[in-house]
């Protein structure tokens, strides 16, 4: 079984890589001490599985493995308890609270083991379960090109559907990102942004007007001259947080 170690603690790796001197069936390829560095190889090794803190400069370890097409199995490592939530019992291969004893850690990897055929589509249940997570609330992470990009909401002017992707509009044009509308929907302030159409979401500070357009429905006129649908659920949304 191929493994990557992602902690931007040194000695973390290192207590990882002691522990792993009595499981012969796992080699360690590489160790990253940030997401940017997980993200790439990832892509370059693919492997079976990761060693994954959460908490790190740069990007965190959920918005890492956002930007994973195809995420491999994932035991993270945490210092933060409040991460140990029931989304990772749940959805997780397993979740090791640091500091972490050996056999604790034998016993993550024995959960690996017996729930093989299951890990890859846990990780990506987990990424829709979690919703509270650092950062989550004033930044979206993307990757453009091969490259990692994070876009503050602040510069979002607004989200469209774009098939099993979203379109995520900014002064500098759009960037793609595999989730759902209801996804943002779910983790956006309701109060800055507003699902105003089944296809978009905007962003409330850049709506100069709204203008009549057919029966029941409206046109959201944007600072930049951008005209958005508003239907009549996303116009009952607008009044009340507009207050008109």
């Amino acid at each position: 079984m191929k493994a990557i170690i992602i902690d931007d603690e040194p000695l973390a790796r290192m207590v990882i890589r002691e522990y792993l001197q009595s499981h012969d069936d796992i080699t360690v390829l590489q160790e990253c001490n940030d997401g940017f560095e997980g993200v790439k190889a990832i892509m370059q090794h693919q492997p079976d599985l990761i060693f994954l803190d959460i908490q790190m400069p740069k990007i965190n370890g959920f918005e890492m493995l956002e930007l994973i097409d195809q995420p491999p199995a994932v035991i993270f490592t945490t210092a933060f308890e409040e991460y140990a939530i029931k989304a990772f019992e749940t959805h997780a291969v397993d979740y090791l609270l640091k500091p972490f004893s050996k056999d604790r850690f034998d016993k993550a990897l024995q959960k690996l083991q017996e729930g093989k055929e299951s890990n890859a589509e846990n990780t990506k249940q987990l990424l829709e379960a979690v919703v509270n997570t650092p950062d989550k609330h004033n930044r979206i992470v993307v990757k453009e090109n091969g490259k990692i990009k994070i876009i503050p909401l602040t510069q979002i002017q607004f989200i469209e559907a774009a098939d099993d992707y979203v379109k995520v509009h900014t002064a500098e044009g759009y960037f793609l990102k595999n989730k759902t509308m209801a996804y943002f929907e779910s983790v956006l302030d309701p109060n800055s942004f507003i699902r105003i159409h089944r296809s978009y979401i905007v962003n409330v500070q850049l709506i100069t007007r709204l203008d009549p357009y057919e029966k029941e429905t409206y046109v959201a006129v944007l600072s930049n001259g951008k005209q958005l649908p508003v239907s009549k659920t996303g116009y009952a949304k607008l009044k009340e947080v507009l207050g008109i």
